[in-house]
């Protein structure tokens, strides 16, 4: 259905690409420019280019949760309900149809990075590896994004909440920023932010070339999915009332 809609109207791709596009063109070739922040030894907008595909993937999947009360409120969720399918399977199947948007997202940042001629590690492997990482990301968020739906009474409320919380999340991580510069307070929230785990694993897959705490990362991210899919199918009949 995700895909249908893509192909249908792809206006949507570009309209959600503009600010991920800002941020690499204007945020990212002019902080290259200032060697104060430590990088690791590689280009800034490099270091940035996961954080940026990241909060893209964020930004789509933390609102997916607006379609199923839209659902809801022309009836479509009542009439799923009365379907002998799986709960879990209506959840799992959301989660898959923002995994479609997340890869769509991916694709243009990564044809961004082409032209902007940023320092990434191109092989099959890292390619394959980055649309696993968005997959997963995308499950969460909207997984995440479900259960808030599942506790919202209307659009707007939800809106709200979701707006609240994406900039905290993005920018209390390691996307445009090293953890090991933030203030003490600041690094507690970082560690426990799934997206830094998210950040972190895209910079190994695609930058740094380094995956010693990678396998730690997938681990926990899987584990935060499959807790955020049991709250969300047992939530989901809420939708109904």
């Amino acid at each position: 259905m995700e895909a249908r809609r893509l192909r249908h109207d792809p206006t949507e791709l570009f309209t959600r690409a503009v600010q991920p596009v800002l941020w690499l063109l204007v945020f990212g070739e002019t902080f290259t420019k200032i060697k104060a922040i430590p990088t690791g030894g590689v280009s800034y907008i490099a270091f940035m280019t996961p954080g940026i595909l990241s909060q893209s993937v964020l930004f789509i999947s933390i609102f997916y949760g607006l379609a199923l009360i839209w659902d809801r409120d022309q009836g479509i969720i009542q009439k799923f309900l009365a379907l002998p399918v799986p709960r879990s399977a209506f959840v799992v199947g959301r989660t898959m149809g923002a995994a479609v948007r997340g890869i769509s997202q991916a694709v243009i940042i990564m044809l961004l990075a082409v032209i902007l001629r940023v320092e990434i590690r191109w092989s099959i492997l890292s390619i394959l590896g980055t649309i696993g990482v968005v997959i997963l990301e995308a499950a969460f968020f909207s997984c995440f994004s479900m259960i808030l739906a599942s506790l919202m009474k209307t659009r707007e409320r939800f809106m709200g909440i979701g707006q609240v919380l994406t900039m905290p999340l993005f920018f209390a991580s390691s996307a445009i920023y090293p953890i090991s510069i933030m203030p003490k307070w600041l690094q507690v929230i970082a560690v426990i932010n799934p997206l830094s785990y998210v950040v972190e694993i895209l910079r190994c897959i695609l930058v740094t070339g380094v995956y010693m705490n990678m396998l730690l990362h997938v681990g926990l991210l899987i584990g935060m999915i499959l807790i955020a899919v049991v709250i969300a199918t047992l939530l989901y009949p809420r939708l109904a009332s």
